[in-house]
């Protein structure tokens, strides 16, 4: 009886608290809407001629301004807390858009990212200052870029342009979370990295779905 008593501890014990900490709401529940049909990358260009587009991939905007040097810790922060775990998903990008007259720096930074890991899923556009504002106005969210452009949060958005996000609950105290703050390590480890599992795990169970379905047809 010792022997099972010991076997059922080591084995069982295990599994029942997966189970529990998996079970939390950001797990299961699908991450909310927050802001419907975001602007578009109509009016950027990537110097790689790359046509991106918001359109059908999971997406992390960020904004790094004219002053990339200024914001390269937040660069490396999200590229080691969040993209070197996900880039493999076929159908995520980090989309970072910046003014004309940064395509040096921003190069230099995509070097040094690049001896750290792949770095094809990251994606930097370039626009008039105009655009940039009116893209990250379409947001509506209560940040604002500064003086540089630039922004330390970034944003999920889905595959139909929508911001997602977490809805304010006011019985745990917790405020709506429009995005994640790049220069806080905590931020990215204890909210946004789940936020992306949950949104990632939302479109592996569609596939799945669609293509069980395809196989009944």
């Amino acid at each position: 009886m010792k022997k099972f008593l010991v076997l059922g501890v080591l084995f069982i014990l295990p599994l029942v608290a997966y189970l529990f900490f998996a079970s939390g709401v950001h797990n299961f529940a699908k991450l909310p809407i927050l802001q419907e049909s975001v602007g578009t990358l109509e009016n950027f260009e990537s110097i790689t001629k790359e046509n991106i587009q918001f359109t059908n991939k999971i997406t992390v905007l960020g904004f790094l301004g004219t002053d990339v040097n200024f914001k390269k810790g937040n660069a490396f922060n999200l590229n080691q807390k969040i993209y070197k775990k996900n880039y493999e998903f076929r159908d995520f990008q980090f989309v970072i858009v910046l003014p004309y007259g940064a395509e040096k720096t921003a190069k230099k930074l995509l070097d040094e990212l690049d001896d750290l890991t792949d770095v094809s899923g990251w994606k930097f556009m370039y626009g008039t200052p105009e655009n940039i504002k009116t893209l990250f106005d379409s947001l509506n969210t209560p940040y604002r870029l500064d003086q540089n452009l630039a922004s330390n949060y970034v944003f999920i958005i889905d595959k139909n342009g929508n911001l997602r996000g977490r809805d304010e609950d006011i019985q745990k105290g917790e405020n709506k979370v429009y995005g994640y703050d790049t220069s806080s390590v905590a931020d990215l480890n204890n909210v946004m990295v789940d936020d992306i599992k949950v949104v990632l795990a939302e479109y592996r169970l569609a596939l799945k779905k669609y293509k069980a379905e395809r196989k009944e047809k």
